[in-house]
């Protein structure tokens, strides 16, 4: 069993931009390139059962998500998610305590990490540091602060997460 699991379900974390087509598109999550520049000493488990943003997501998507985290032999799981519908498959995730024991942190970018001025480096390693350090539950990890799965919303006027 590894320290940690990270699933990633891609969101503009891990967009990068297509000179071709001149959008965000995916293709490979950015999540190996970032844990080997950070050195990252836990043992991790990563998953990538979906590239998706999040304003696309389907309830059966959101579903299988829950179930690769019920299915986890680790107990800290780290979640790469779009920022949008974040709140949505974390309220899924803590519902009629389907994941026992264990703690999730939720986490995104509001830039992609494949861009400059990206939040997705110091996102995600803070999600690491608090999965570490909270107890058992689901919560949302964006911009330096922890917020309960329940106690948060995304002001997507501001560009940033905050407290209900």
């Amino acid at each position: 069993m590894n320290d940690l699991r990270i699933i990633t379900t891609g969101g503009t974390f891990d967009k990068l931009y297509d000179a071709i087509k001149g959008e965000l598109t995916f293709r490979e999550s950015q999540l190996p390139r970032i844990l080997q520049q950070a050195r990252l000493t836990l043992s991790v488990c990563l998953e990538g059962p979906l590239a998706v943003d999040s304003l696309y997501m389907s309830e059966e998507e959101r579903n299988d998500i829950v179930k690769y985290m019920e299915n986890s032999e680790e107990e800290r799981i780290v979640v790469i998610h779009g920022t949008d519908t974040m709140v949505e498959t974390a309220t899924l995730a803590a519902s009629g305590g389907r994941l026992g024991g264990k703690i999730v942190v939720f986490t995104g970018a509001m830039v992609p990490y494949s861009l400059e001025n990206s939040d997705a480096e110091f996102n995600l390693g803070f999600a690491i540091a608090a999965v570490q350090l909270l107890p058992e539950g689901v919560y949302i990890a964006m911009g330096g602060r922890v917020y309960n799965w329940n106690e948060v919303k995304k002001n997507r006027e501001k560009g940033l997460f905050e407290r209900l």
